[in-house]
């Protein structure tokens, strides 16, 4: 007999059975819905691309994440980490073809080779929206109301994001002499919520000394409101610092909307990817900080430059849809979808094969997803299908009821039947049932 071979998956990797992928598509289309009332429009690239393109622009760290290697041909290959730089590469790749700004949204799979941890693997899923061709306020504004929006679609309250600018924080970098470092600062500060702020002073006081390291840490503080901060900024990096004004604008108008409450000025926030240049956001839910931001992103004014000399500048956000999908499920506010039909058409026998699918095709243009069952087995075994695929419905017809032009109609979930009844009253009445 042969060996069989160990069904099994790689750590950080895993198998979506159906219910919980539905649940995934289901967050998809409601995220669908808001991106198009925006103008967001849909776009898609490989999986696989030519590692010099996703190499060099994620930094170091992302860097030694990628899952890299030499494919059949003999080229250098590397599957995505992120949805942003193979993004930019297809701007480069397609610019003719597009208007400018140009609004994407993009919801797919992406691959890194890092510790898995709680709400996080080594292959899931983003959901990206960006906008590219315009340096504006209007735009990482419409960002930032977008990342609200998305999370009242899904039902989550709660949700807080996180704002700040990396070019003020590179200007009270330079202030302190520290421009040359600026890199290792911005990264040190990134991994404070995971360290702790002790840890991140003791690798803040070897970069910059310690006097410099108590200086870093003040000026990433929230102060007791978004006006005190912005003045604290204003004041550490000069007013007229690159962002200063920018962020400015951002607050007010976020104000002036009605929606300054969703929003957080935090300096602390620097998104530790390097191709960052502007405002950057990370997005927390109030009831479980610890799962970290499910929502992150920002300006990236020079990514493009790497594959056109045409000046793109860019903003969008990520949402972690896995992450965020666990969240939800902890916090009991994952809701239901399933992946089975609302209907079960029996098969009593084969010989009525044919009028089972033409009951099956009156129901689904009804607007009912419908199921034929595919073999004429005992009823006892086709409704306990029915049950452990949650199907509610359940259609049972045989030769007598074909005679009359009729079917009969059984509520799986209460028991009630509801026999002889014409196809069309057949439908109507499930559609009432399961409203």
């Amino acid at each position: 007999m042969a060996t069989l071979i160990e069904p099994k998956v790689l750590k950080g990797f895993r198998d979506f059975l159906p219910d919980r992928e539905a649940a995934r598509l289901s967050l998809v289309r409601r995220l669908e819905q808001v991106f198009r009332s925006y103008g967001f429009a849909p776009i898609d690239t490989p999986v696989l691309e030519y590692a010099e393109v996703l190499l060099g622009k994620g930094g170091g760290e992302t860097d030694k994440q990628v899952y890299r290697f030499t494919d059949h041909g003999g080229r250098d290959v590397a599957m995505r980490y992120d949805l942003t730089v193979p993004f930019a590469r297809f701007m480069a790749a397609h610019l003719g073809e597009l208007a400018l700004p140009f609004k994407r949204w993009h919801a797919a799979k992406v691959w890194r080779g890092e510790n898995t941890q709680r709400g996080r693997y080594r292959e899931f899923v983003q959901v990206d929206f960006d906008t590219v061709g315009t340096d504006s306020a209007s735009a990482d504004l419409e960002i930032l109301l977008l990342m609200r929006e998305s999370f009242l679609s899904l039902g989550l309250g709660g949700v807080k994001v996180h704002y700040a600018h990396r070019g003020v924080f590179n200007a009270f970098l330079s202030r302190l002499g520290l421009a040359g470092q600026s890199v290792e600062v911005l990264r040190a500060i990134d991994k404070e919520r995971k360290i702790g702020p002790e840890k991140t002073r003791e690798i803040l006081a070897e970069i910059a000394g310690g006097e410099n390291a108590d200086r870093i840490l003040a000026y990433s503080r929230v102060e007791a409101s978004a006006a005190l901060t912005r003045a604290k900024l204003a004041e550490a990096a000069a007013s007229d610092a690159p962002g200063a004004k920018r962020l400015a604008q951002i607050g007010l108008a976020l104000e002036d909307i009605g929606v300054a409450d969703t929003f957080v000025l935090d300096p602390s926030i620097t998104r530790g990817l390097d191709y960052y240049t502007g405002i950057v956001f990370e997005t927390f839910l109030d009831r479980l900080p610890g799962i970290g931001s499910v929502c992150s992103g920002g300006r990236y004014d020079d990514l493009a430059s790497l594959y056109t000399s045409q000046h793109l500048p860019g903003v969008g956000a990520s949402i972690g849809l896995d992450r965020l999908m666990a969240a939800m499920e902890e916090l009991g506010e994952a809701g239901q979808a399933t992946a089975g039909p609302s209907v079960l058409v029996l098969m009593l026998e084969e010989g009525l094969l044919a009028e089972y699918h033409r009951i099956g095709a009156a129901f689904r243009g009804a607007g009912i997803p419908a199921e034929v069952y595919p073999e004429p087995r005992k009823l006892a075994v086709q409704f306990a299908y029915a049950e452990k695929r949650g199907i509610p419905l359940a259609v049972i017809a045989g030769s007598d009821e074909r005679a009359k032009g009729a079917v009969n109609l059984k509520d799986l979930r209460s028991r009630e039947s509801f026999d002889g009844l014409s196809l069309e009253d057949a439908t109507a009445r499930a559609s009432a049932l399961l409203r």
